[in-house]
């Protein structure tokens, strides 16, 4: 059965409720889905070689998601052994994604101690849950779903007051019902003064070319993101 896609008013939609932690949890552990070092490939960050840490676990079901293997598989690991792993890449750019990383409370911990270690940490987050406890040293990658996704009923809507100019925002684009959507969003709360955002084509779905022109025709205040690794390896690869 399909998802229904409900498009909400961007400016003045309620926030999403979000479970709340269990408790009892371990807070020196994580279920991790993957680590690998890449070229990251979406942010300003783009380029650059980085450590990803893929954790377990999404409440959301975007219809285009391309890491759903994520929702289910991965094994609990020691602060100590990730970190371990971490340092033997040699990088000093690290990335904890999902899924969605912030489902797990040991999460916060773990990203503060990231940067105790002295790493340029970045959390890519599917904007569905609380950003505010995220220790204020990370860069925040912070999605907000269009109707396109399916879950665009989903987004935390308070995360927008609680941005920083060191945040960045994402918007998955999968027609032009999405970009317009998103152009009101973008211009109704003057994101653009905020942080840096991202206009994101759903991959194989939207032209780049149509993208672009509709960003030229509004002169919006975004940038025009493609997924750089799905350009250098196959967009069906897991650990790039």
């Amino acid at each position: 059965m399909g998802t229904e896609i409900v498009a909400l008013d961007p400016a003045t939609a309620p926030a999403a409720e979000t479970a709340p932690a269990k408790t009892g949890r371990r807070m020196d552990r994580l279920r991790v889905n993957e680590i690998f070092y890449s070229i990251q490939g979406e942010s300003t960050r783009a380029g650059l070689a980085c450590v990803f840490v893929r954790l377990t676990g999404c409440q959301m079901r975007c219809r285009w998601c391309d890491t759903v293997y994520s929702f289910h598989e991965g094994q609990f690991r020691d602060f100590a052994a990730i970190e371990a792993e971490i340092a033997g890449y040699g990088c000093n750019l690290v990335e904890v994604t999902g899924g969605e990383p912030l489902l797990q409370p040991a999460t916060l911990p773990f990203l503060a101690r990231l940067c105790d270690l002295g790493y340029e940490v970045l959390l890519e987050t599917g904007g569905g849950l609380d950003i505010s406890g995220v220790d204020p040293r990370v860069r925040r990658i912070v999605d907000i779903k269009c109707p396109g996704s399916g879950e665009s009923g989903n987004n935390h809507w308070p995360n927008l007051d609680a941005l920083r100019p060191t945040d960045e925002l994402k918007l998955v684009i999968a027609s032009e019902e999405d970009y317009l959507w998103g152009r009101e969003l973008v211009l109704a709360r003057r994101l653009d003064a905020i942080c840096p955002i991202h206009f994101s084509p759903v991959f194989g779905e939207i032209a780049l070319a149509d993208l672009a022109a509709w960003i030229l025709r509004d002169r919006l205040p975004v940038r025009l993101q493609i997924q750089l690794h799905k350009q250098i390896w196959d967009p069906q690869a897991r650990g790039v």
